[in-house]
């Protein structure tokens, strides 16, 4: 069984920092590419990172510059570190990866970002 633990989110004023962690279990973490999600009030969920096997990444452009996505295999650990946080980043952001074909995601964090 598959399941996606997402912890850190919280409440933090604009410029500040926060760190994402997502725990995978049930999978062959090492193997698998790892996203981050975000979704805020009234809006579509987007892509916000992305993080092969390998350990390439893939950011969307509003974020680029500001967050870092990062994995430790040895912990099933995939974090996003949130720096320069605005406003505009208020979401709930969801962990997510695929498995045979299914995608598979966590209960979500919240973030808000506000003074």
């Amino acid at each position: 069984q598959v399941q996606l633990v997402e912890s850190g989110g919280g409440l933090v004023q604009p410029g500040g920092s926060l760190r994402l962690s997502c725990v995978a279990s049930g999978i062959i973490f090492s193997i698998h590419t790892m996203v981050w999600y975000r979704q805020a009030p009234g809006k579509q969920r987007e892509l916000v990172a992305s993080i092969t096997s390998g350990g390439s990444t893939n950011y969307a452009d509003s974020v680029k510059g500001r967050f870092t996505i990062s994995r430790d295999n040895a912990k099933n650990t995939v974090y996003l570190q949130m720096n320069s946080l605005k406003p505009e980043d208020t979401a709930v952001y969801y962990c997510n990866t695929r498995f045979r074909g299914d995608g598979y995601w966590g209960q979500g964090t919240q973030v808000t970002v506000s003074s």
